[in-house]
């Protein structure tokens, strides 16, 4: 199967039934056929061809998935970047990853080599003649963007091959058929959303809705209104919707089950959504370089709280212990992953590539153990990594930009514990002697270089940072000062 024919397959099979609709527009597999072909006469105009990348900054739409399309029906590659970012880092995104065009909604004055505007995908003629390109199953599809412990983010390449493999497992694991109806409300500009809110229905022959910003006010309303079968989500949203005012019942008869990923969710929490509203939450685990998910807890079958499932069919996992061979059954490791979904690699980054890959497995420097089900339990991950509402936010990127001013003689960002988003991160900063530098002015500055969700909710300035026996600066020890002191 080749995705950039997914359309014309869909649209010759069942040309009447729906494929994707959003706020604005609703389309049959006919009309979302034409309107791919549009947007790739469109992308054509603009000199995308095959080996191209198309970056596409958009909120969630039915455009950003036609954005989708219509780039691999030219052969071309997508990184998706995420609207909250500023100016400076959309710029740096669209350099690493050498995109030939930018598709936005808005004004965007940074270095790029042409801006698309999003209107005009639907004014590309019929696009009849956009005949679908097959790049081949080794063709760079995707170009996830990804904070690494250096402070800049990688760009995780996925072929075509990573992305059926990868639905493939998906639809075999949650047994979607072309009765399904995915509600997305997850960014788009994560592999979640495109796989499994977009990819994987459509591959199955179902349908996917677009929700948009998500809402826990109106949220129920659209599950009432689709008649959606399913959803995926981050604990966070689980958490605003288990604690909806008591008198919100909605009808969620046609919901199978919804996924929950991105960061641990609690067994209270499980516990408290399902049953108040009768919808299972399957557990999973996975990263961008293992191209979406990993491990899943079964919709028909022992489902596990406290765990994220077991390995889904075509992939391996290994816990690797601390002499370097797997570890003893039932102690804990790094967990290893391998299989047809992992990663080509970092874009235009072999040394961390070859870091990360190592003879075919992918390092994953979360830290779990098999129990005696053989479900997967994290119970650490990657070292420092915050998760704040979904969203992976690594210390040194902020450290870095704070680092710019001249004043900042130590920094350090530490996780919050917090009920409604997981984690906030809180700055931790030492002064050179004689500055006059405050909490205020940190931030200002913070807020040029760093997009909203990354900025610290509390900034605390010490005299000195704490630093352990081998004088680095002692992270465990502001975990338990911010503890005591907020």
């Amino acid at each position: 199967m080749n995705l950039s024919a997914l359309p014309d397959r869909r649209a010759a099979v069942r040309p009447d039934d729906p494929a994707l609709t959003d706020d604005g527009v609703a389309l049959n597999n006919t009309r979302f056929l034409e309107a791919v072909r549009r947007a790739a006469a469109t992308l054509r105009a603009y000199g995308v061809g095959t080996g191209d990348v198309v970056a596409v900054m958009l909120p969630n739409t039915a455009d950003l998935v036609l954005s989708l399309f219509a780039a691999w029906r030219l052969g071309a590659a997508v990184t998706p970047v995420n609207p909250a970012l500023v100016t400076a880092e959309v710029a740096y995104q669209v350099a690493d990853a050498g995109a030939k065009v930018l598709i936005t909604d808005r004004a965007f004055d940074g270095p790029v080599r042409a801006v698309v505007p999003v209107r005009e995908l639907s004014a590309g003629g019929t696009g009849a003649e956009v005949d679908p390109v097959d790049a081949g199953p080794e063709a760079l599809a995707l170009l996830i963007y990804t904070s690494g412990t250096t402070g800049r983010p990688k760009g995780v390449m996925l072929d075509h091959a990573n992305l059926l493999a990868m639905c493939d497992m998906v639809i075999d694991a949650l047994a979607l058929t072309e009765a399904d109806h995915s509600l997305l409300i997850l960014p788009l500009f994560h592999v979640n959303g495109i796989v499994a809110g977009v990819l994987s229905p459509l591959l199955a022959g179902g349908r996917t809705t677009v929700a948009g910003r998500f809402d826990a006010a109106t949220f129920f309303d659209s599950i009432e209104s689709t008649r959606a079968t399913y959803f995926s989500a981050v604990p966070t949203i689980y958490t605003m919707l288990a604690n909806r005012p008591a008198h919100v019942r909605p009808d969620t008869s046609s919901v199978r089950f919804g996924i929950c990923g991105a960061a641990p969710a609690s067994v209270e929490l499980i516990a408290k959504f399902q049953d108040r509203y009768g919808i299972p939450i399957i557990e999973g685990y996975g990263l961008s370089e293992g191209t979406c998910a990993s491990t899943l807890n079964p919709v028909a079958g022992l489902r596990k709280p406290g765990t994220v499932g077991i390995p889904l069919p075509g992939q391996r996992i290994r816990i690797l212990g601390a002499a370097g061979g797997d570890a003893p059954a039932g102690e804990s490791g790094e967990v290893l992953i391998s299989g047809p979904n992992v990663m080509r690699g970092y874009l235009n980054r072999p040394e961390a590539t070859a870091a990360t890959v190592v003879d075919g497995w992918l390092h994953t420097g979360d830290i779990g153990r098999f129990d005696e089900d053989g479900y997967l339990v994290l119970v650490d991950r990657a070292k420092d990594m915050i998760i704040r509402g979904g969203e992976n936010i690594y210390p040194k990127e902020i450290e870095t930009v704070v680092y710019q001013l001249p004043d900042i003689a130590e920094a350090a960002v530490v996780g919050r514990p917090d009920p409604v988003y997981g984690e906030q991160p809180i700055l931790f900063v030492a002064l050179t002697g004689g500055s006059a530098l405050d909490a205020t002015a940190i931030r200002e500055h913070a807020r040029t270089c760093l997009a909203k969700y990354k900025l610290p909710v509390a900034i605390r300035i010490l005299g000195e940072l704490p630093k352990n026996a081998v004088g680095k600066i002692d992270k465990p020890a502001l975990r338990l000062l911010d503890a005591d002191t907020h």
